[in-house]
């Protein structure tokens, strides 16, 4: 394994130990850090680097379905499908390496996706809330802004038409601070990262009052990649 996958990998996991919850929880999110540098290594071009850190995301998630696959302790172990979802979320995992193997990356990257959804709704099923969730949350709406704006950019209601989404975009980012678990809230590089996002949401913002089409654009064009960041170290 390169080293730069390897170091980002274990930086990672060594924050997801400032977690506690329950026991499957806490493994879940364990193994949720591997899985964020696959999600972050398919979206990429490199196919060796996207085999490499999907084999460590595997790994873990495989420690997780034999350690809890058959038995899950409180507050999972009344939840009748949870059986049935670690299954799903390995044949997941199964279908994203043999996309990686004849290099789809992107097709891996879409299996990934549906990694994080399963385990999201395995969690609300359960009445859990981690500070992923929220990260899915303000995900689910930046996606659905870019796929947006760009269908409603020409039209006369445009600046009220995104403003909307804009402004719930501005709360789900307000979210991610007031969410953030304490160790987060005290972590330098979090806190930059974090405000980086919620500069791209204001730039937005700023753009749709000057109703400047082209900023507009420019500024939706820069909203993805500090998430993205923020996603693959904390989310």
């Amino acid at each position: 394994m390169p080293y730069r996958v390897l170091a980002l990998t274990l930086v990672l996991v060594g924050a997801s130990s400032a977690y506690a919850a329950d026991a499957v929880t806490d493994a879940l999110h364990e193994a949720y850090a591997p899985y964020r540098v696959a999600l972050f290594r398919t979206n990429g071009k490199s196919q060796s680097e996207a085999q490499q850190a999907l084999t460590q995301a595997q790994s873990a998630w495989r420690s997780v379905a034999e350690r809890f696959g058959t038995k899950p302790p409180a507050p999972y172990d009344r939840d009748t499908e949870f059986a049935g979802r670690l299954t799903q979320v390995s044949a997941l995992y199964d279908r994203a390496a043999a996309a990686v193997r004849d290099g789809k990356l992107a097709e891996a990257h879409e299996e990934l996706e549906s990694v994080r959804e399963l385990l999201a709704d395995l969690r609300r099923r359960n009445g859990v809330v981690v500070f992923s969730d929220h990260m899915n949350a303000y995900h689910a709406e930046m996606e659905r802004l870019l796929i947006d704006a760009p269908k409603v950019l020409s039209g006369a209601d445009a600046t009220l038409l995104l403003m909307s989404q804009v402004g719930a975009l501005d709360y789900l980012v307000r979210q991610l601070r007031l969410q953030a678990p304490p160790a987060l809230q005290r972590n330098a590089e979090f806190d930059a990262l974090l405000k980086d996002v919620e500069a791209s949401v204001q730039a937005v913002r700023a753009a749709l009052l000057r109703q400047d089409p082209g900023a507009v654009r420019d500024a939706l064009g820069k909203v993805k990649p500090p998430y993205s960041k923020l996603f693959v170290k904390f989310g």
